[in-house]
């Protein structure tokens, strides 16, 4: 504690101080996310990736914006800092950053649509 008052807002993450512990939140990134790559409107997802997809080079697919991807790619990084539940779909999609194609996107897309279902989840 400070002058300042408690700690409520720290690069991004919002932290709520209780009896129970500390609890780290990133619902405002979460929500800027979803509203930068124009998803705020979709439907939400249980999963974040489904446990009978398999990712691999695509060299048939279409190849999409590298920088969008990257950009997408990035942002889910940061968000994984206090969202263990996406770190192994994130780290996976990141794998295809030089050549990413459409079912890359379909993947990093499908991680989106299931932080619109659970902006409000804590660490």
């Amino acid at each position: 504690m400070s002058i300042m008052g408690e700690l409520s807002f720290f690069l991004g993450l919002k932290i709520k101080q209780s009896k129970e512990g500390i609890f780290l939140c990133q619902s405002k990134y979460c929500n800027y996310i979803l509203k930068k790559f124009e998803m705020e409107s979709c439907k939400a997802a249980t999963t974040p990736m489904s446990t009978d997809y398999y990712l691999s080079v695509d060299e048939a697919g279409t190849t999409v914006d590298q920088t969008k991807y990257r950009g997408l790619i990035g942002s889910l990084l940061y968000l994984s800092a206090s969202r263990l539940d996406i770190m192994f779909d994130v780290c996976l999609c990141a794998r295809f950053q030089s050549s990413p194609s459409e079912s890359h996107l379909k993947v990093a897309k499908r991680i989106l649509k299931y932080l619109k279902g659970t902006t409000s989840m804590c660490l």
